[in-house]
């Protein structure tokens, strides 16, 4: 006589399995994360050097048509939004000048989640600083 077995195998993931599946997964957080928070944090600080060059062209249209920067010092909010994002929303950068009649230095701050990051300045020379050092990052 044929016995016949009624019991169903069921398809279900052993524990094992799933733990596997949890490490690899979070083998690739751990890698996946810093990697994203890098580049957002190198997006913003791009951001800001977009900034200081438009409040740098804004500055030169006021020297334009009122033959000094003099009027500027402390006073950027006069010409330019003073702070990145220049559209809105939370800032990460707060942007000051320093200028007398005949030059001036736009400073863009680490605020918010960026602070600790650097200041980024330019000049009415166009020279260029982050971090105290010549020159804008890559």
């Amino acid at each position: 006589m044929l016995k016949v077995n009624n019991m169903r195998k069921t398809k279900a993931f052993t524990l094992m399995e799933l733990m596997i599946v949890v490490a690899i997964v979070a083998i690739l957080a751990a890698i996946a994360i810093p990697s994203y928070q890098h580049f957002v944090r190198k997006a913003k600080r791009n951001d800001a050097m977009q900034a200081l060059l438009a409040a740098s062209e804004a500055a030169e249209r006021y020297k334009a048509a009122n033959f000094s920067y003099a009027g500027l010092d402390g006073n950027l909010g006069s010409v330019f939004n003073t702070q990145v994002p220049v559209d809105g929303g939370t800032p990460y950068y707060t942007l000051s000048i320093a200028a007398d009649a005949t030059t001036y230095t736009i400073t863009a701050t680490a605020t918010g989640g960026m602070t600790g990051d650097g200041n980024l300045t330019i000049n009415n020379a166009g020279q260029k600083t982050y971090k105290g050092s010549t020159g804008w990052p890559d």
